[in-house]
């Protein structure tokens, strides 16, 4: 299956819908990176990241703020939350008993989220799980190799989910490796998703803010930002 990206402030995203993203995923193997625009706008300021993003072998638009910017642009996508898509690649795993690695959370975080997906993921099999409180990557990535997983979830918040994927990456060429932010935790249960009607509307970060006030910081200026420079860039564009 051949990609037709778009670009949006200078970062290439794929124009899968969820199925062809799996079906690529599968099928290719390498990094996959669940963009938002605050990872955009921190590459931006980061040389490394910039090209960590551009050398993944799948960008799908997890964010609603991206979804929008590429509208802005002329360019229709499909959101593909970063959650249900490593879900569906872990339901996907069990069927074809591949086996999994899960790295990220807090240790008894990542200890519920393990029970919780084995309870509700018939014959998943996981070889590998460690909590997100380490120093020393190569030792964890050298477990990881000798696990030899065919998938790989990596919880450590952005950016320092993807510079790991990026060091593990050439050890195990073939592995799907996601970055998935706070996904265990809503597996583990131990922070609740928001209601379908939020996540239709695309506005799950909206329920997130009403239940943690302290992610305002997070979320403004960088929405409102991200979409100025967009809007600057179709000025630009013409």
């Amino acid at each position: 299956m051949s990609k037709s990206s778009v670009k949006i402030l200078g970062y290439g995203v794929d124009g899968f819908d969820m199925e062809q993203a799996l079906e690529f995923a599968q099928d290719n193997g390498g990094q996959v990176v669940t963009i938002n625009p605050e990872m955009i706008l921190a590459a931006q300021k980061s040389p490394e990241f910039s090209q960590i993003i551009n050398d993944a072998e799948l960008v799908i638009p997890d964010g609603v703020g991206v979804q929008i910017g590429l509208k802005i642009l002329g360019h229709k996508v499909n959101r593909i939350p970063g959650i249900e898509f490593g879900y569906s690649l872990l339901q996907n795993c069990a069927k074809n008993n591949k086996p999994v690695a899960l790295v990220g959370a807090k240790p008894e975080v990542i200890e519920l989220a393990q029970k919780n997906l084995k309870n509700d993921i018939p014959n998943l099999n996981i070889v590998y799980a460690h909590d997100g409180y380490f120093s020393d990557d190569e030792a964890v990535i050298k477990d990881i190799i000798d696990a030899k997983p065919e998938l790989v979830l990596v919880a450590l918040g952005s950016p320092k989910q993807e510079f790991f994927i990026k060091k593990l990456k050439p050890s195990l060429p073939d592995a799907i490796m996601v970055g998935l932010g706070g996904s265990f935790d809503v597996w583990a249960g131990v922070v609740k998703r928001a209601p379908k009607l939020y996540q239709k509307l695309g506005i799950e970060w909206l329920y997130r803010t009403i239940k943690e006030p302290q992610r305002i910081k997070r979320i403004f200026p960088t929405l409102p930002l991200f979409l100025l420079k967009v809007l600057n860039e179709k000025m630009l564009r013409g």
